[in-house]
């Protein structure tokens, strides 16, 4: 009977230190970063994250952008195919930080054709103070440094794969006009409804030279 008791205690001191250790253990906590890719080229196009299909709903299409989607943070390589292709167009290895949004934009068929943007959205009292907010960013690889305008804000001499502030603006109806920087040539004319209490990107992309979807044209990125 002594033996048993004995038996017993001496089985309860082992579980009851396994549970304290198993409490003890360090969990090794799951990194992430948010990537949202937009299509500024004149191609429809399948991405890939290190190896598998991240559009897996529809193709992208030149002008639209995938929304955040998450991914892990730390090196990842992206790859693009042409929609039915099942060739690798490029690859686009990037270090991502954790709890960022990014953004990654798509100008032609070459790794050098693309750029990568971190996003700080600035959602402070966006609710209670319910203006837009929109920056711009020059996405047409052959139309050099660009000056943009929504109504009375302006981005002055903007270059290839650069990206300017978010402003703050009332939201409704603005005028948007593009011209390049050197030559003060009107490339875009056109009038953009913006909601309140959202976060924009407005961009350039295609050629100027371009034909079809791959001609000059502006886009529109929802942030937020």
């Amino acid at each position: 009977m002594i033996y048993r008791l004995s038996l017993l205690f001496f089985m309860i001191v082992i579980v009851g230190m396994i549970s304290c250790k198993n409490n003890d253990e360090v969990f090794t906590k799951a990194v992430s970063s948010a990537m949202n890719v937009v299509n500024a080229s004149g191609d429809t196009l399948n991405f890939y994250l290190n190896g598998t299909r991240q559009n897996n709903s529809s193709s992208l299409y030149p002008g639209n952008q995938s929304f955040y989607l998450v991914v892990p943070a730390g090196a990842d390589n992206f790859q693009f195919k042409k929609a039915g292709d099942f060739n690798v167009l490029f690859s686009v290895p990037l270090t991502l930080k954790d709890s960022v949004n990014n953004t990654l934009y798509v100008s032609g068929e070459a790794a050098t054709k693309t750029f990568h943007t971190v996003d700080f959205l600035d959602t402070t009292n966006i609710i209670n103070l319910p203006q837009t907010r929109i920056r711009f960013v020059n996405a047409s690889s052959d139309a050099g440094a660009l000056n943009a305008f929504v109504d009375s804000a302006s981005y002055s001499a903007v270059p290839f794969q650069t990206t300017s502030d978010f402003t703050l603006m009332g939201d409704g109806p603005k005028e948007i006009k593009i011209y390049q920087a050197t030559s003060n040539t009107l490339l875009k004319d056109t009038t953009i409804t913006f909601q309140p209490a959202h976060i924009y990107t407005l961009f350039s992309r295609g050629l100027i030279n371009g034909k079809g979807a791959a001609a000059f044209n502006i886009g529109l990125v929802i942030n937020y």
